[in-house]
């Protein structure tokens, strides 16, 4: 027998816990790296983009004027829409001017959309992650779908399940559309926030590892802003004609916690493309005074008032807000309340 003071035992112990982690780890730990976007994905994806900027381009070559232009709604969800009845008043009678599109996460049950946004699931559905590409490559489907849809498409804004309306629909209307005969499409600007000047730059900017992004995205073009954006169609187009930034920011990152190309892509991809033509500012208020694990602020029912809806509404810029969040699904009864005397009364 061997005596306890000799090496077999603990070694035999230790080589035996190494052969459990190695294969067992992967499901109890958390994860270090995002996952990568799958190939059959960026395939479909490119399949789309490009019958999308052909086809506007053919459009462009006729000369197609548009006299009644549209707001696509492009909702980005892993839920229920559980705030669809108040979108529905607001949407009421104004089918001429809006459309609506959806991308769900194919791999959860969500419970299929009524009223206005029946059958506006689109086609190219793919998984999507937090804090990962798969959202930038969401939203770029929702846009390729928008411009292939309807060719009077003019505005494209992204909303996510928990996001609300400020105003009514023609408020929001007239607020991106202005009545001066003079102006054209090229003068109409994007509503994205872009910021240079953030603490948080440098860790974001190295999340895939060090000297990653050059040559295409040197640290001083890089920015960050919010995941919520209003964009012309003019800029839609931009966005899905790149493929030079896009071959960075898919890249999965390393450090997660530093990881949000949701925030990253689309305001340096942007501002290095058309500065002047963007905002700077997004027109969805957001509360990060409490944020928790990257989140902001939830509303709750018990905050939900009148004076709640004028205060969101307060912007710093020439634009009031538009859009807010973000809500708990437990407040759709009260915002209801508010409807009609105040949040689509302008």
């Amino acid at each position: 027998m061997f005596s306890t003071s000799t090496p077999f035992i603990p070694t035999t112990v230790l080589l035996f816990s190494l052969i459990i982690i190695f294969f067992f780890a992967p499901s109890f730990l958390p994860i270090t790296k995002s996952p990568p976007i799958p190939l059959a994905d960026e395939l479909d994806d490119l399949s789309l983009f490009t019958r999308a900027t052909r086809r506007a381009s053919a459009k462009s070559r006729l000369g197609t004027t548009n006299h009644n232009p549209k707001i696509a709604f492009l909702f980005l969800t892993n839920t229920d829409l559980y705030f669809s009845p108040l979108w529905q008043v607001f949407f009421n009678n104004h089918s001429a001017l809006y459309n609506i599109y959806i991308h769900a996460d194919p791999t959860l049950q969500i419970t299929p959309p009524t009223g206005v946004f029946q059958g506006r699931l689109i086609a190219n559905l793919h998984r999507t992650y937090r804090g990962t590409a798969t959202l930038v490559s969401a939203a770029r489907r929702l846009l390729a779908t928008a411009i292939l849809d309807d060719s009077s498409n003019f505005y494209f804004a992204l909303i996510s399940q928990q996001c609300i309306p400020l105003h009514s629909f023609m408020f929001v209307y007239n607020a991106l559309f202005t009545t001066d005969s003079d102006s054209t499409a090229l003068d109409k600007i994007s509503f994205i926030e872009i910021l240079s000047n953030q603490s948080i730059l440098w860790d974001r900017y190295n999340a895939r590892g060090k000297r990653v992004m050059v040559p295409e995205v040197p640290f001083e073009k890089f920015r960050v802003g919010s995941q919520f954006f209003i964009l012309t169609r003019r800029h839609s187009l931009m966005v899905l004609r790149d493929k030079r930034l896009w071959r960075k920011f898919k890249i999965p990152c390393i450090n997660v916690h530093s990881c949000y190309p949701e925030e990253h892509y689309f305001p340096t991809l942007l501002s290095m493309l058309d500065p002047k033509g963007c905002s700077s500012y997004t027109l969805t208020r957001v509360n990060w005074t409490d944020s928790v694990n990257g989140h902001p602020h939830t509303y709750y029912p018990p905050e939900v008032s009148a004076q709640l809806i004028y205060t969101l509404r307060e912007s710093n810029s020439s634009h009031s807000y538009l859009f807010a969040r973000k809500f708990s699904p437990d407040c759709l009864k009260p915002l209801l309340d508010l409807s009609e005397k105040v949040i689509f009364k302008d």
